[in-house]
């Protein structure tokens, strides 16, 4: 099989992500990351939504500049990140730079790890130098994910909003991201 690469978002992808977004609903679990939420049924004015917040077009003013890639693997798309250029107060709580999310089914295979390993290279070339990720204290998985590439834990708070304690670390991109540990 084809080594998991990132991909801008883009028609030719459009039934494996449909897919993807109907599994995720499927399994009830929350959006992760937000984008997948976003309205898709028509998928061009869909990508060019996502490409306009790329460059901050056209999104909220309480959002800041971000882009989304697809981890493609073979013929699939397996997971979504979204790289969020600066951070707002808000992102400084809970959100930070990265959201990512893996396709329920590719779980278990090393696919989270790379997603973030390949987001953390897209965040060193936008010069970002050191990125924030959240989870919540509840998701040793997640955790574990962002510790393996490099993350440092930093703090950890209750969200009130959420309900849940989230952690909050750190990972320094300068010179691209850092070397993954097992």
């Amino acid at each position: 099989m084809d080594a998991p690469r990132l991909v801008a978002p883009s028609a030719a992808w459009k039934d494996s992500y449909r897919s993807l977004v109907d599994e995720f609903a499927a399994s009830n679990e929350p959006a992760v990351p937000f984008t997948l939420a976003f309205p898709h049924e028509n998928f061009e004015a869909f990508l060019a939504e996502l490409a306009g917040a790329a460059r901050g077009v056209g999104i909220p003013s309480s959002f800041v500049p971000h882009s989304t890639f697809w981890l493609v693997r073979g013929a699939e798309v397996a997971g979504v990140s979204n790289l969020r250029h600066r951070l707002n107060d808000e992102l400084l709580i809970e959100g930070g730079h990265i959201g990512y999310g893996i396709r329920p089914s590719a779980r278990g295979q090393g696919l989270g790890r790379e997603i973030l390993r390949l987001t953390l290279l897209e965040a060193a070339r936008l010069d970002l130098g050191r990125v924030l990720l959240t989870c919540a204290k509840d998701n040793p998985a997640s955790a574990a994910v962002i510790a393996a590439n490099g993350g440092r834990l930093e703090s950890e708070a209750y969200v009130e909003a959420r309900g849940k304690v989230t952690q909050r670390w750190w990972i320094d991109v300068r010179g691209g991201a850092p070397a993954q540990s097992a």
